[in-house]
């Protein structure tokens, strides 16, 4: 008997105010469509957290929260233990940022201990980058895919030679303005933007539980025409 695939949703308290958690949902489904089943375990702070999940999902959250997430993740460990078991990480803006070595909170920008799990710091931008992006994605295989999303953070994040940019700015700011877009550093995805992003951007789902199966999905059966239509005219509007 195949096992369920856990799908962990971490701290939504502290790091769940934008809507992020839909990207559970959206892993949970394609993963129903195909047959294969799947569970959603959300757990807070103060609860254990399970390491053996196959995904886990970091969401975006206000400066305290960052910093109270950081402590909690490293008291408790198992995230750790989970990635180091071969467990897929994908952390959306806040948690893409304490997921680096260093942010910073506050007016007067003060320096917060990440997670160390990327090779990238984060500091206060100029300016907070608010609006639709665009970027684009080169796959595993080397085809490339647009990913459409809305960003809205004001930390900007720099990348180290450990972490490589998930996707190039075709519009919008991304990592600080840079021409990239979030990181990638193993089994350990960041990226800045909402939506929630997996649910605008499907393929990205589908490669994310490609890595945390370990093996090439079936094609979702079903006509595709209605969403195709309008990720089109998203992205058409995007770019104006």
């Amino acid at each position: 008997m195949t096992a369920t695939v856990k799908i962990v949703l971490v701290y939504q308290s502290l790091l769940g105010i934008y809507g992020d958690q839909g990207n559970a949902k959206v892993l949970h489904k394609r993963l129903a469509w195909r047959g294969i089943d799947a569970e959603v375990v959300t757990v807070e702070p103060g609860q254990p957290l399970p390491a053996d999940g196959a995904v886990y999902l970091l969401g975006g959250g206000e400066d305290n929260a960052q910093t109270t997430a950081v402590r909690e993740l490293r008291r408790d460990g198992g995230l750790f233990t989970a990635l180091d078991h071969g467990a897929v990480l994908f952390a959306v803006c806040a948690g893409y940022q304490i997921c680096g070595h260093t942010f910073t909170i506050g007016e007067n920008d003060e320096v917060r201990e990440g997670l160390g799990l990327l090779d990238v710091t984060t500091r206060r931008g100029p300016t907070r980058a608010v609006g639709e992006i665009l970027t684009r994605w080169t796959k595993p295989d080397g085809t490339s895919s647009l990913i459409t999303g809305f960003e809205n953070h004001g930390g900007y994040t720099t990348l180290g030679p450990g972490a490589a940019p998930l996707a190039r700015v075709e519009v919008g700011v991304g990592n600080c303005g840079d021409g990239t877009e979030g990181a990638v550093q193993g089994r350990v995805v960041g990226t800045y933007p909402h939506g929630p992003v997996l649910a605008r951007n499907p393929e990205l789902a589908d490669h994310l539980l490609t890595l945390a199966l370990g093996r090439e999905l079936e094609p979702l059966p079903g006509p595709q025409a209605e969403h195709d239509g309008l990720r089109a005219e998203r992205i058409a509007f995007v770019r104006g």
